[in-house]
């Protein structure tokens, strides 16, 4: 297949839907088909030189919408090259400009909503939301609406996505996310992050990695942090992320109220080894969220066999829970505690079982490969039923459409 994704960026930095097109479309291309990107980044960013897969830079657009002129005529132009069109997100113009350009077109286009139609948002950020329904019945619902299908990560995103807006109409479908498994050398890795960060070695650490922002509950993990130190005095909590918001600063002045500053690390973003070496150096992964879709730092946590400790609003939540492959509470400061104090409360037995569930869980969840047979199987498109002998004698019966021709694709390459 030809598959075109949309995103507003391909910076890494904005977090899982970037994340989630570079890693899906490396796995799809490595199967046999082309994948493509168009965003609304300008041509000479460095994120669009470094991203792995091809890329159409067509912004930047004027404004935080992200409009640009250029891209309704060059999408309505190339997206006859592609057998499927997926937008990324909502409320940006890449996906409204989608619409405009496919909705009368033989290209069937898809849309990711990644979490936006959550209505934590509208609870939140009650002024936005009255923003958003501005243009929600011109833009955004019209969107959804026309999608061949709307794609949802998990069920309980989808269940959320109809409490937002009142007017809303979509072809839902659920693809479970997919991640890759780490790199082999865990060891090494481990070592390659312990001599960045020598500070941390011989700590016990409890790792948070994600984007610095309020609705991650980063102030919820430092509160039940000062209290699960007061156990373990090898405890050391690490907050590895992008603050593009500015909540860094006045997390850190939380810690030092709480008494904690000198036993928290904040490392910035980690990619590459350095990401890896921090699940396989740590002894526990913690999301706490307010909101989160599905969240890959939860999956590629699962797959290095680190338990996490989620909040019941993190989106695999319940799959988590049903195989004990951590602990799950409420978004709420003793929530959280209750997670941490859960763990701490485990033997190195139970532990070591929850670290090996960990593993399995995400082997039989949250595997790339499962991903990719879901989202084929519903971007292929489907033949038609073969017509009844009886139908095909009728004069009453008209010709359908025939159906696309898809390009073959090439076998896996078995290792």
């Amino acid at each position: 297949m030809k598959i075109l994704h949309l995103l507003s960026t391909v910076d890494p930095r904005a977090g899982g839907p970037t994340e989630g097109v570079r890693q899906s479309g490396v796995a799809m291309a490595s199967l046999g088909h082309e994948v493509e990107v168009a965003s609304l980044d300008a041509v000479d960013a460095p994120h669009v030189r470094d991203f792995p897969l091809p890329v159409h830079a067509l912004g930047p657009g004027r404004n935080s919408y992200g409009f640009t002129a250029d891209f309704v005529p060059w999408l309505s132009r190339e997206a006859q090259r592609f057998d499927a069109v997926i937008v990324h997100g909502l409320w940006q113009y890449h996906g409204f400009g989608a619409w405009r350009a496919l909705r009368a077109s033989k290209v069937p286009y898809y849309v990711y909503t990644h979490g936006m139609l959550d209505p934590y948002f509208k609870r939140t950020y009650p002024l936005k939301h009255l923003k958003k329904w501005a243009y929600w019945p011109w833009a955004e619902y019209r969107v959804l609406r026309d999608a061949a299908a709307v794609i949802f990560t998990t069920e309980e995103e989808r269940l959320l996505a109809r409490q937002s807006f009142w007017l809303y109409r979509a072809n839902e479908r659920v693809v479970p996310f997919g991640t890759n498994p780490p790199p082999p050398h865990a060891q090494a890795l481990r070592e390659a992050f312990l001599s960045t960060y020598p500070a941390l070695r011989g700590k016990r650490i409890v790792l948070f990695l994600g984007r610095i922002h309020e609705k991650k509950g980063c102030d919820l993990l430092i509160h039940a942090f000062a209290d699960h130190a007061q156990r373990d005095p090898e405890a050391h909590l690490v907050i590895a992320g992008p603050d593009a918001t500015g909540w860094q600063r006045p997390l850190q002045a939380l810690a030092r109220s709480c008494g904690i500053e000198e036993r928290i690390a904040w490392p910035g973003m980690l990619q590459g080894d350095l990401k890896w070496g921090a699940f396989y150096a740590s002894d526990v992964f913690a999301l706490p969220s307010h909101q989160e879709n599905f969240g890959v730092a939860v999956a590629e946590a699962l797959a290095c066999g680190l338990p996490v400790l989620l909040s019941d609003k993190v989106g695999v939540w319940r799959e988590v829970e049903n195989d004990h492959a951590g602990f799950v509470s409420s978004d709420t400061i003793n929530g959280t505690q209750r997670n941490l104090l859960n763990w701490h409360s485990l033997d190195a037995a139970a532990k070591g079982n929850m670290r090996e569930q960990a593993r399995r869980t995400f082997e039989a969840r949250f595997g790339i490969e499962s991903m990719i047979d879901s989202l084929t199987a519903l971007l292929l498109p489907q033949p038609a039923a073969a017509p009844r002998a009886a139908d095909q004698q009728s004069p009453q019966n008209t010709p359908g459409a025939m159906p696309r021709k898809v390009p073959a694709q090439r076998e896996p390459s078995v290792n």
